[in-house]
């Protein structure tokens, strides 16, 4: 018998209507008015915001502030692919830890992990790629996809 490491079960949150609409209310303005939810939804405004509060604590949603990059002092924004020798999730887990990375993704098909950088301009996106993604231990190699222009970035799925 193979002795193999136990996987940790994986929750899925199951989500009423009530609470998908919740979400959904959240997802067009972050800040609105519990009372105003309470009436899109039919609940009292004591009742979203318990709703509200369990969301967040589940980690089945987080309420952010989205800021154009553009407009805040990034100009320079890639897509970069890496192919990996050995634990793919522990260089995942390492380049989760530089802060101009916004997302990381371990994959399945020509790159082992993808990840989405937002830089201030090309000489930032060139020192972060030789200086820290490059060097990390496990990662063979890399390839850059620069964003020309955003057409579409939207934070309204999940929930249909």
């Amino acid at each position: 018998m193979v002795n193999r490491p136990s996987r940790p079960r994986t929750l899925h949150a199951l989500l009423d209507e009530t609470s998908k609409r919740i979400i959904e209310q959240l997802q067009e303005d972050g800040r609105r008015a519990y009372a105003t939810i309470g009436k899109a939804v039919g609940l009292s405004e004591a009742a979203v915001r318990q709703r509200v509060q369990r969301l967040l604590d589940s980690g089945v949603m987080q309420i952010v502030a989205v800021t154009d990059p553009l407009q805040v002092g990034f100009a320079r924004q890639a897509m970069i692919g890496l192919k990996v020798s050995g634990d793919m999730v522990a260089v995942a887990d390492r380049l989760a830890e530089l802060p101009e990375i916004e997302y990381v993704v371990v994959t399945a098909g020509s790159f082992d992990v993808m990840v989405e950088v937002v830089c201030e301009d090309d000489d930032h996106l060139l020192e972060l790629l030789t200086q820290k993604i490059r060097t990390l231990p496990g990662v063979e190699s890399t390839e850059t996809f620069v964003y020309l222009k955003l057409r579409k970035q939207l934070y309204n799925w999940g929930t249909r």
